[in-house]
């Protein structure tokens, strides 16, 4: 049996290959990368019965048409972009099966920004320093190192029928609002009292010179305690760095290494797949809790992760 999955009729925005990223090579500047929303990647490998960590088809805003190849259960999890299935609506956040000559294809987006398609058996494409994420500036992982492109034919990895009609439980699905309530922690560089008080107390919006490198945000400018300007140090997923124009900046997957402005806080990581999900124009405020929350709010979505996991991956 063949493993031709999918053709691609229209490419869609931004429709890339991710995974958990490349990690363990950033101190030789390799770029991470990854799935913008890992909630979303995970959720949707545990639905169709992979691994968690395997590929996903991450798509942004405008989806792309993909003409089916072959029997696959897929899932579809994260921003609701209108996903169809020959015309009809589907079930987001739940497996299912498509078959041989199906039409999947995305309409106006109504919540979120990002769509994750998963399917059981993963996308056949190569590991690249043990990553399949790709990382469009270098043109590394994926397909060729770049999104899809109108005729590309996407790959199972191996032939796997999957689990269809499995669903998270409504009350687990996220919801993505426009107005964004994003814990940080503070620091680690020093700003001013009123720099601090106006980065906490009003709100941002997500500019439309944001990407899969960062979210850059407008609104009051936030006051420096002296040059905006440090020695490059190693950025964090979530670091919020403030040049000197006082606008700041919200690293994500495909942020450079190291960086030479100020950070003044950084997001929590269970925050990160509600921050991916935001367009522009979603106003984000942030409020500060301490390391220990941000720790027991990790831990608990940590524990969620695994208990799905350990009950919903048949290959284990």
């Amino acid at each position: 049996m063949s493993n031709s999955l999918f053709k691609v009729k229209k490419s869609g925005l931004l429709s890339t290959i991710q995974d958990e990223g490349r990690k363990g090579y950033q101190q030789y500047g390799i770029v991470v990368s990854g799935a913008m929303d890992s909630f979303s990647m995970n959720i949707a490998n545990f639905l169709v019965g992979n691994k968690g960590n395997e590929a996903v088809l991450e798509v942004t805003v405008m989806g792309p048409v993909l003409e089916v190849l072959n029997q696959a259960v897929i899932a579809i999890c994260g921003g609701n972009l209108s996903p169809k299935v020959n015309g009809e609506k589907v079930q987001m956040w739940k497996s299912f099966e498509v078959k041989e000559g199906d039409r999947l294809e995305f309409g106006q987006p109504l919540s979120g920004a990002r769509s994750y398609i998963s399917v059981a058996g993963g996308y056949d494409v190569p590991f690249v320093m043990g990553s399949k994420s790709t990382y469009l500036k270098a043109g590394i992982g994926g397909i060729e190192g770049r999104a899809l492109e109108k005729g590309d034919v996407l790959y199972r990895a191996e032939e796997f029928k999957g689990v269809s009609g499995r669903a998270l439980h409504p009350e687990e699905i996220p919801d993505y609002h426009k107005e964004l309530d994003i814990r940080v922690v503070m620091g680690p560089h020093a700003f001013t009292e009123k720099g601090t008080d106006t980065f906490l107390s009003t709100p941002y919006e997500v500019t439309p010179q944001s990407d899969r490198m960062g979210f850059r945000l407008k609104g009051e400018k936030i006051e420096h305690a002296g040059s905006a300007d440090i020695i490059s140090e190693a950025i964090p997923l979530g670091g919020i760095q403030v040049p000197a124009s006082g606008d700041p900046i919200i690293l994500m997957s495909d942020r450079q290494t190291t960086g030479g402005y100020t950070r003044i806080a950084t997001v929590i990581s269970s925050d990160i797949p509600y921050l991916a999900q935001a367009m522009p124009g979603s106003t984000i405020r942030f409020r500060e809790v301490t390391v220990e929350e941000a720790q027991e709010a990790y831990e608990e979505n940590d524990r969620f992760i695994r208990t799905l996991g350990k009950v919903s991956n048949p290959r284990r």
